[in-house]
């Protein structure tokens, strides 16, 4: 019993330990696209987002 439990832990163990490092180019690929998305959408919609935010800002000082 004691050899099948540490056989099963240490297979347990190469299992996921292996699997946490991950796809670092994958990553890089995904982070910098979501970078150039925030940066595509604020280009666009920055300037109304912009007045939308100063009209609620002044109604709220006017109140």
């Amino acid at each position: 019993m004691r050899l099948y439990l540490s056989t099963y832990l240490a297979a347990l163990r190469r299992r996921f330990v292996a699997e946490e490092r991950g796809d670092v180019p994958g990553w890089v690929m995904v982070t910098l696209m979501t970078a150039g998305l925030v940066f595509a959408i604020w280009l666009i919609a920055g300037p109304a987002l912009t007045s939308v935010f100063e009209a609620a800002i002044s109604r709220v000082m006017n109140i």
